[in-house]
């Protein structure tokens, strides 16, 4: 059941960011320098449903599945043949012409959610506020779990049917894993010349960069970093790839209620794409510009399960291990916080190793909300994290929380936690937890907050 909103303004189901007046004097200080908080003023998206964040929300909270029948190749033979995959994708004039028609959807996908970042943060190319951006201190972490895979695979095939003398001169530039974050900082109009490089750790890509921006800005290098993941790897090597590893649901006659986190008959995770970046900055360098601060990133952590190529450690152990050092990085404690958006990728084996250390950490979870963004938008891969960390900022500026789909018959493993089951939940958060989880056991979390509400 939906819970009751307490006031006429939550009655109203708005789910615009509500408006924070900031001021130096306001703000609680947990540093003596301010450029030691990071907060977010910025989201960009490009998802199955749809390039903007306010509306990607609006369907995640309507509890609408992304996952339809592939129709961008021919899946026959497959043993899954079904994805959340983008139709109809557009650049919305954010990318020239001519390398819309060249470039990867890996690198398309992370341009324009880039450029939608920096729109919503008040930084638009041209702008009077973007040019008064210092350069030298802007830079890009936005990384990709595998990179160009059309292109690559476009590439291998000119060498088997074509010879060597017809593989394109922009197989290997446009298949490599960091020209997304390149590329953005290249777009013309952006030009940010701090940090900038990749990370690529598979599923946990969205996260390891969002926490790694965030140290660049903690350390002093830059005021503004652009952070994400980006995935485009509904492709016949990725299919066939996964689907030989068993990692896939097989539920071809209903793909919208095949990804089920925490059902006991779930079978696999359902592949998705996207890109989901963030504009974080310096508080400093927020409040002087007057930018609309959205949420406050607290901390994150990175840890190894050192366990399996693609299977998480039944144990739970370096899980909680992740979460605990997030959470001491962020200066909080576990009784604070009270929202969870799961890695919950619809595996038999991951969704228990999770809760499993989830329940090694959080002893009380009656005040806890726990999601599973999976179940609508499939996993996208390295782009898991940068879409689940705009889910959760969504989640604190709008006050509601977005349901898990597809919880037709609930694991009792997971009774202890309340998942938001079908329908969303009004829930004031406190501090929202955001869990990633990759092959090679690599493993982010990161934590976020109302801003200056701590």
């Amino acid at each position: 059941m939906t819970v009751a909103p307490r006031t006429a303004e939550e009655r109203s189901h708005n789910t615009q960011p509500r408006r924070v007046s900031v001021s130096m004097a306001r703000a609680p200080r947990r540093e003596s320098d301010p450029k030691k908080r990071v907060v977010i003023t910025g989201m960009g998206v490009v998802s199955v449903f749809g390039n903007d964040a306010g509306a990607f929300y609006d369907r995640l909270l309507a509890g609408e599945s992304g996952a339809g029948h592939i129709d961008r190749f021919d899946p026959t033979g497959f043993t899954t043949r079904f994805a959340a995959q983008i139709r109809g994708f557009s650049s919305e004039g954010h990318i020239d012409s001519k390398s819309d028609r060249r470039l990867d959807d890996c690198q398309r996908y992370a341009l324009v959610a880039a450029r939608k970042a920096l729109e919503s943060a008040g930084l638009a190319l041209g702008s009077r506020a973007m040019g008064k951006i210092d350069l030298e201190r802007a830079g890009v972490v936005v990384g990709s779990g595998i990179g160009g895979v059309k292109e690559f695979s476009a590439g291998v095939e000119s060498l088997v049917t074509k010879g060597p003398s017809k593989i394109s001169p922009f197989s290997v530039p446009l298949a490599i894993p960091n020209m997304a974050s390149a590329l953005v900082a290249i777009d013309a109009g952006i030009g940010f010349l701090g940090p900038n490089y990749s990370v690529s750790t598979a599923c946990a890509t969205g996260n390891h960069c969002i926490h790694s921006a965030a140290d660049q800005i903690r350390l002093g290098r830059a005021d503004v970093m652009l952070a994400g993941g980006v995935e485009a790897a509904i492709a016949p090597i990725a299919l066939g790839g996964f689907a030989a590893l068993g990692a896939l649901s097989r539920r071809n006659a209903d793909p919208a209620t095949a990804s089920r986190p925490w059902d006991r008959d779930r079978d696999g995770f359902v592949m998705g794409e996207g890109a989901g970046v963030l504009v974080m900055e310096s508080l400093e360098h927020a409040m002087r510009r007057g930018a609309p601060v959205l949420a406050e990133y607290l901390g994150g952590a990175a840890t190894c399960d050192a366990h399996h190529v693609t299977n998480q450690r039944p144990d739970g152990r370096a899980v909680s291990l992740c979460i605990k050092r997030s959470l001491e990085d962020a200066g909080v404690s576990p009784e604070e916080v009270n929202y969870i958006n799961a890695h919950a990728t619809s595996s038999r084996a991951g969704d228990l190793a999770e809760v499993k250390a989830l329940k090694q950490v959080f002893k009380d979870t009656s005040q806890i909300k726990m999601n599973a963004t999976k179940s609508m938008i499939g996993h996208c891969l390295g782009a898991a994290g940068g879409l689940e960390a705009i889910a959760t900022i969504k989640a604190i500026t709008t006050g509601w929380v977005h349901p898990t789909i597809n919880q037709f018959n609930p694991d009792p493993a997971v009774d202890q936690f309340d998942t938001v089951r079908d329908v969303k939940q009004w829930h004031e958060v406190n501090v929202g937890i955001s869990n990633s989880f990759g092959f090679g056991g690599h493993n982010s979390v990161v934590a976020f907050a109302p801003p200056f509400k701590l």
